[in-house]
């Protein structure tokens, strides 16, 4: 079995900043680790390769410093890390972004059976790209993945849940499922893992490696862009009521909502 997972490189903090002519997340300076969410992924893949004998691939694309989060991935027990990095990748939407990786799985025939990514990136919080990717390669998805039921033969058997309940879908391979972090508990490098994956190859191609056009890529593929970036405001306005007599604070709620109503704009 080969499975494919999907990994991003994001901000390790809260202090993350836009640049507001492009839209884009200002990354310079901050410390970067893997998308929580995708360790999830990695961790669930893994398993599979401890229980069906899988072969890992992990692909991202970033700047070049996500080539050490890669290695990350290596020390877990990957076995194969490839990077896009390219200048004309910057300022990608998400579809400039699965339209990058659907494309480097195609021009470097990187074989899998089941791709896996996480539900969503926690810079972007769109939870797009791994269903965009899914339909440029013309591969059926399942999102919010919470447990991995079964693999049987050449389909796959998993949770997925739905507001307040939960479904079990059945699906053929090859197939892409999102998952959140109910599907696995990471599991931490090994002091020889990271030894190890020193000596591994993380594989980088660029656009041109790709045969790509940068109309196609970049700020200049992405059909859409973040126009307008702000903090939301809360009012909070408290009032207590110190009586004993339940009735009369129910009125006074009551009294409180009626003139609340009466003062919202319309």
């Amino acid at each position: 079995m080969k499975i494919l997972v999907l990994a991003k490189q994001v901000p390790d903090t809260d202090k993350v900043k836009i640049d507001p002519l492009t839209g884009t997340m200002i990354r310079e300076g901050l410390d970067a680790v893997i998308n929580p969410l995708d360790l999830h992924a990695l961790e669930l893949a893994l398993c599979l390769k401890e229980t069906h004998r899988a072969q890992i691939t992990v692909l991202s694309m970033g700047p070049m410093s996500t080539e050490m989060v890669l290695r990350d991935t290596l020390a877990l027990g990957a076995d194969r890390a490839i990077l896009l990095s390219d200048s004309a990748f910057a300022g990608s939407d998400t579809w400039a972004t699965s339209y990058t990786l659907s494309e480097a799985v195609k021009k470097l025939n990187i074989e899998y059976d089941l791709v896996i990514c996480g539900e969503k990136a926690t810079d972007g919080e769109t939870g797009q790209v791994g269903v965009e990717f899914a339909v440029l390669l013309n591969l059926p998805v399942i999102t919010y993945v919470s447990r991995f039921v079964s693999l049987q033969n050449d389909s796959i058997v998993v949770e997925r849940t739905v507001e307040d309940a939960y479904e079990t879908w059945k699906v053929r391979l090859p197939a892409l499922i999102s998952v959140l972090r109910s599907v696995s508990e990471p599991r931490l490098p090994t002091l020889s893992g990271k030894k190890m994956s020193l000596s591994k190859k993380v594989e980088i191609y660029n656009a041109r490696d790709l045969g790509l056009k940068n109309n196609d890529l970049g700020l200049t593929g992405s059909p859409t862009r973040v126009v307008k970036v702000y903090n939301t405001k809360l009012s909070r306005n408290c009032q207590l009521y110190m009586g004993k007599d339940l009735n009369q604070g129910i009125q006074e709620v009551v009294k409180i909502l009626k003139n609340y109503k009466g003062s919202v704009r319309r």
